[in-house]
């Protein structure tokens, strides 16, 4: 890999951690004022995992880390660098990132990324640019969130939406001339629109609530057409078509949106990774745990081509069109 050839970040290991409690829209109705029929006709979302206090953000990163490790067959020694992805840190610091670097008997070095729902895609892009600069070889890119401690648990409009949990993949060198790897990233923010999403909490700042807050339908009308957007660039960015696509993996935010997204695209419902039944919300962990549930149960295999989109509060959008 010295010779000057261009390299890029190739998925060499892929793994995700769920918590072990479920919550329902059952469940959930019995402390909110809301049913099961309300959350399932409005977002898609069925049940979500609700971390324990022992299932940090620390906790689940490393989880997951180690999960995608052990796919990829790797030692510990390999990684040159741990990036976490995550707007719910145990610690204002250290960062993640060194919590999981800790855990992991790690070396190199480690930081966390804030770009709420799109940072998985913020990071892996990050990740593989310091591979392209050949200032690393090996990068754990994870996305890991406890959105539970964020939800306003009286506020029906919000707390049926989120759940948590962790995603990881290994990115290793690979040379560009193989065709495998992240081909592009696509990385778009408009911070004029921060207040449709946000949580109003910081260090020192007692008097602020910490509980998320969101304008959903402004959220929604922005994300169907910045989503279409960002996808439609890294296609034509890279000359292909949708139709050449084996898999959209979207962030899962609300079964609506991404149903929207591959409308726009003209994708069959076959062709997208979908997880929000199941997890809910789980802002920069949704893309990593659907990669691991797909490549955990065969749909996601190895030459098969991907894309992946996402939009957070920030407004943060972005897309990644891989190959595994």
């Amino acid at each position: 890999m010295r010779d000057g050839t261009m390299r890029r970040g190739v998925v060499a290991g892929i793994g995700g951690y769920l918590p072990e409690t479920v919550v329902s829209n059952d469940d959930l109705s019995r402390t909110v004022d809301t049913s099961d029929a309300w959350i399932r006709e409005r977002t898609g979302i069925r049940q979500r995992h609700i971390a324990q206090p022992h299932e940090t953000c620390a906790f689940m990163a490393a989880a997951a880390a180690h999960a995608a490790l052990s796919d990829a067959g790797a030692e510990p020694g390999e990684v040159d660098a741990v990036i976490v992805a995550t707007a719910t840190p145990d610690q204002a610091f250290p960062a993640t990132a060194l919590r999981v670097q800790a855990a992991l008997g790690l070396g190199g070095f480690g930081f966390d990324l804030t770009a709420a729902c799109t940072g998985f895609i913020y990071a892996l892009s990050v990740a593989d640019a310091m591979i392209a600069a050949r200032q690393v070889r090996a990068v754990l890119v994870i996305g890991a969130e406890v959105y539970s401690r964020l939800m306003n648990w009286q506020d029906r409009t919000t707390c049926v939406l989120f759940g948590d949990g962790a995603g990881a993949v290994l990115l290793r060198a690979g040379e560009a001339a193989e065709e495998r790897g992240v081909l592009s990233t696509h990385l778009h923010a408009d911070g004029r629109l921060g207040d449709l999403l946000y949580v109003d909490g910081a260090v020192g700042l007692p008097d602020r609530s910490g509980h998320l807050v969101m304008n959903g339908r402004e959220i929604f009308r922005h994300a169907v057409t910045h989503l279409a957007s960002v996808v439609e660039e890294a296609l034509h960015c890279n000359g292909l078509t949708a139709d050449r696509l084996d898999w959209l993996v979207p962030h899962q935010a609300n079964l609506r949106i991404i149903d929207g997204v591959g409308r726009r695209l003209g994708l069959p419902r076959e062709k997208v990774i979908v997880t929000v039944d199941r997890h809910a919300n789980t802002s920069a962990a949704s893309i990593p745990l659907a990669l691991a549930e797909g490549h955990a149960d065969g749909r996601i295999r190895p030459g098969q081509l991907l894309l992946l989109e996402a939009l957070g509060g920030g407004l943060t959008w972005g897309s990644a069109l891989v190959r595994l």
